[in-house]
């Protein structure tokens, strides 16, 4: 053991006195530790040899196109389990020529029995013996199927997606099941302490009045007994076909997803039928704005020993621009530098706390409760808006507070502020995109919209270059646009919308006096 210990002193730690340092230094307890410097190698230790990527092309999206017109895109990423699933161009923008509410229903009626699996229970038990789940989620203008599973089952996996999208039973007892569901979540809506759901649906609604985005998300009560499997397949047979479909997958290889694509995908005929395509809408979004006022009493939402307080939520926005133009970055910064959030929000790095909705609204005016900024944004269309609730009584100086904070994104911006919001911006990017669901969304709706994909390094670099002249330019433009407005709970003291959109007009976004001779 001392010829060891001595062997290490001469020889092992050698390299350390030529670093100049002590060779070592003694414990506590009488014995010692070798003292190298964390910019000398440790001796002894074999060199470490690092991953290398395979070239810059294992980190591109790959897509390819089948003969029916159906694209499958691939995105490689290290790891055992996969994220695969089916991308419909389909949503509650195209059921103009339809029942409101289908897309609603189909969200619902998702992993439901097909040809091949009898019930939920059967694709849940086939999922479960390679550790997989599945979801189905539909928006305004995508409905998305996807299962997250072991890639050693990628052929069950794109198997059952075929079946669950083309081939479903929609039995009555299921239809009947899904009536209930919806029905409980309309409910359930109303109920809610956080109204940002229904206030989204209403600033759509008056801002693309009766048409595409603004058309309902949700199915409307009244349309519940009124969807049966006929209404259902004479949709699907108009927006479920290949060329409307992206089948993206995320940690497997492409040449693999092809294969199961042209297996189960190609030359399938649909339970409805493959008869000629009749009713697609082609409609493009028309921003009309106005106002959509709720009346309700908010002052029961929730009750117990320590009730939220009565609030009136009002939401105003204006039209930005589509996810493919140019300007849509210089509005994701303008996004960021806006931030927000609840009055009771956590604090610390990153948490937007600097943003120009705390700084300048929750921070200067202690009565209000919420006041955030959200952008939507659609192939056609974008909407940048405002949330903020307070109590009924105030509800007027809080709209102004708003149109002010409106004009001002026209107004001076500083280098410090545009610089934090690019920044913060890219660091979100990024990490959501360490999440393998979120790289698999990302490709599909990407691909879906035009058939290739911007990735992460280039997006971060077209945010590094917008400018503060790039943001008032936007601004600029958005002002001249008429206001969209939602307004939901005690709208007794609300401000018109005419002066609503007089004072977006004006230079300082105050609201027009109003004189009274009794109050």
């Amino acid at each position: 053991m001392a010829a060891a210990v001595a062997w290490l002193r001469r020889g092992a730690w050698g390299p350390a006195r030529r670093c100049g340092l002590a060779a070592a230094r003694s414990y506590s307890g009488g014995g010692s530790y070798p003292n190298v410097s964390l910019t000398c190698p440790l001796p002894g230790v074999p060199k470490a040899v690092f991953a290398a990527a395979e070239g810059r092309e294992r980190f591109e999206t790959r897509v390819t196109v089948l003969e029916n017109g159906l694209r499958v895109a691939s995105q490689n990423k290290f790891g055992q389990f996969c994220t695969v699933g089916l991308l419909i161009n389909s949503g509650s923008r195209h059921e103009a020529k339809y029942l409101s509410g289908i897309a609603h229903f189909l969200e619902k009626l998702a992993f439901s029995s097909t040809a091949q699996f009898s019930s939920k229970d059967e694709i849940l038990l086939t999922l479960e013996k390679h550790g997989g789940i599945c979801d189905c989620q539909a928006s305004r203008d995508t409905i998305m199927y996807a299962v997250s599973a072991d890639a050693k089952g990628l052929d069950t996996v794109v198997n059952l997606l075929a079946d669950v999208a083309l081939q479903p039973r929609l039995s009555d007892e299921e239809i009947e099941m899904t009536r209930m569901a919806i029905r409980f979540e309309l409910e359930d809506l109303n109920m809610r302490p956080d109204p940002e759901p229904l206030l989204t649906e209403m600033i759509h609604a008056a801002a693309y009045r009766e048409n595409t985005v603004g058309l309902k998300r949700f199915c409307p009560v009244e349309n519940t007994d009124k969807i049966d499997q006929k209404v259902l397949h004479s949709y699907l047979r108009n927006y479920y076909t290949p060329d409307r479909m992206v089948l993206a997958g995320v940690g497997i290889e492409h040449e693999q997803l092809v294969e199961c694509a042209k297996k189960y995908l190609l030359g399938v005929e649909p339970v409805w039928g493959s008869a000629q395509t009749k009713e697609v809408d082609r409609s493009v979004a028309q921003y009309t704005g106005g106002i959509v006022k709720v009346e309700k009493d908010m002052s029961d939402v929730s009750l117990g020993p320590t009730p939220i307080p009565e609030l009136t939520h009002i939401m105003i926005g204006l039209e930005s621009c589509s996810f493919l133009e140019e300007d849509f970055i210089p509005f994701a910064v303008l996004n960021m530098m806006m931030g927000g959030g609840g009055s009771f929000s956590a604090g610390g790095p990153g948490k937007g706390m600097f943003t120009r909705l705390y700084l300048n609204v929750l921070n200067r005016h202690h009565w209000m409760y919420n006041a955030t900024s959200y952008h939507h944004s659609y192939e056609d269309t974008g909407l940048l808006c405002i949330h903020a609730s307070a109590d009924p009584k105030q509800v007027r100086e809080m709209v102004e507070i708003i149109t002010r904070e409106f004009i001002l994104m026209a107004g001076a911006i500083g280098e410090v502020e545009l610089e934090r919001a690019k920044t913060q911006l890219k660091s979100m990017l990024m990490m959501n995109l360490e999440s393998r669901p979120v790289i698999f969304e990302d490709v599909g709706r990407q691909v879906l919209a035009t058939n290739t994909r911007k990735l992460p390094h280039e997006l971060c670099a077209l945010i590094s270059k917008v400018k503060s002249t790039d943001i008032k330019r936007v601004v600029t433009k958005m002002l001249h646009k008429k206001p969209a407005v939602a307004a939901l709970g005690d709208l007794t003291d609300l401000p018109t919308y005419e002066h609503i959109q007089e004072a977006l007009s004006s230079k300082d976004g105050r609201l027009p006096r109003m004189y009274r001779l009794f109050r």
